[in-house]
């Protein structure tokens, strides 16, 4: 099997994004973008994605958070549509629950090459970490279109911001680890009645 890497340079007036995937690695990961909660959540997808994930990004900080968060979205997206290649022998579909303490969250990925996101995460509208809490729904978005999968997360209970915003990453690192799994049964095969994704 062909390594399933990726690296990915995205560099805007904006922003300087570099991302380097590794969809079959040990869960190592280095993330560096001047913020440090979502420094702490992207941690999450490659520690329990099962990934090894580089993050670092230079962004215009200054200014706010937006540009940096959706633009690591973007680059992100593209390495793992990038690392997924054809897609052949792939499980495709994945799905997780995964509580903290109070909190529980699930996360359905299917990597079908048609972008959605639904999400509901419903956070308070407090500030984590000095993160905007509409940031994080603005960098799934962001990630599920540039991967070109259907993703879906949502809270099912919780009070603490910082619990569900953390279990909905977990749970939707578990899902992408399930989806982007090769299942030897299918021989390389196409994982789609159409031949393609």
């Amino acid at each position: 099997m062909n390594p399933r890497t990726a690296t990915v340079s995205r560099s805007t007036a904006e922003t300087a994004i570099e991302v380097v995937l590794n969809l079959d690695g040990s869960g190592k990961f280095v993330t560096e973008t001047g913020i440090g909660f979502f420094d702490h959540m992207l941690s999450h997808i490659a520690k329990h994605g099962v990934f090894d994930l580089e993050v670092r990004a230079k962004g215009d900080l200054h200014i706010d958070q937006h540009h940096t968060v959706e633009d690591c979205g973007i680059a992100l997206g593209e390495a793992f549509s990038e690392a997924l290649g054809d897609k052949r022998g792939l499980v495709r579909a994945g799905s997780a629950y995964m509580p903290l303490d109070e909190a529980l969250a699930f996360a359905a990925v299917d990597l079908s090459g048609r972008p959605y996101a639904s999400l509901d995460l419903k956070l308070l509208g407090r500030e984590l970490g000095g993160m905007p809490p509409d940031l994080f729904n603005h960098f799934l978005e962001s990630f599920a279109f540039a991967m070109k999968a259907n993703l879906h997360v949502k809270t099912l209970s919780g009070v603490n911001d910082h619990h569900k915003v953390e279990a909905c990453f977990k749970a939707m690192a578990r899902a992408l680890d399930a989806a982007c799994r090769i299942d030897p049964r299918r021989g390389g095969d196409v994982p789609s009645t159409k031949g393609s994704i």
